[in-house]
């Protein structure tokens, strides 16, 4: 069984995702940390993530590796556990700039195809229902207006003792979004069979309640 969640960045996609798994007993793959990961690499090695042939270049090497340990992912690059380096920040807009380039996704998007046939497992990203797993069993589109999900991640980086301006915030999410559903491949999109979920209103045991009577139906 596939679960497909798709969403902009912050609409609580992998809190949903996560959770979800949890009760139904099955596995989560956290795509976005996938992308985060091949970001960090660039970063650390000196590669911009916007050059798409210095990326393309970079690929062979990157050593991507995710393991679950008591049932939590953990996302390993050349054999390093990164999984907080990754959820800097920083990574963010990095993520989301080299996930605009083919290559980055092609690689990835194997990767997450072959975990989904091996394992029963909910997956969450930009493109999981349109193109990663377009036959996927349920499919979900979990969004929230830009305000509340820069209100959310401005709270996340609070509770971690992280503090920047939440108009910065801001203007970084409509930036995001706006790459995300602008890029020629695999843009971010809403597909006619995904059920949609504003969560703006919502909290999280009401978005998975209300996943979980799709499923249940």
């Amino acid at each position: 069984m596939n679960i497909a969640i798709d969403g902009p960045s912050g609409a609580g996609k992998s809190t949903i995702a996560k959770e979800l798994a949890k009760r139904l007993n099955i596995t989560y793959l956290d795509t976005g940390a996938m992308y985060r990961t091949v970001a960090l690499k660039a970063l650390l090695i000196g590669v911009d993530v916007n050059d798409a042939e210095a990326v393309e270049k970079m690929l062979p090497s990157v050593d991507l590796d995710i393991k679950y340990i008591d049932g939590v992912q953990h996302v390993y690059l050349d054999g390093n556990d990164v999984s907080k380096e990754i959820r800097e920040h920083r990574m963010s807009k990095a993520a989301s700039d080299i996930s605009r380039i083919p290559a980055v996704r092609l690689k990835l998007v194997d990767m997450q195809r072959a975990l989904a046939a091996k394992y029963d497992c909910v997956l969450d990203g930009r493109d999981i229902t349109s193109y990663v797993l377009p036959d996927a069993e349920y499919k979900f589109f979990i969004t929230a207006s830009p305000e509340v999900r820069a209100k959310r991640r401005f709270d996340e980086l609070a509770a971690k003792g992280e503090t920047i301006d939440f108009s910065v915030l801001l203007e970084d999410i409509k930036k995001r979004d706006y790459n995300d559903s602008h890029r020629d491949f695999a843009p971010l999109t809403r597909t006619a069979d995904s059920t949609y979920i504003d969560t703006s209103d919502m909290t999280i045991e009401q978005v998975l309640q209300k996943v979980l009577s799709y499923i249940e139906e």
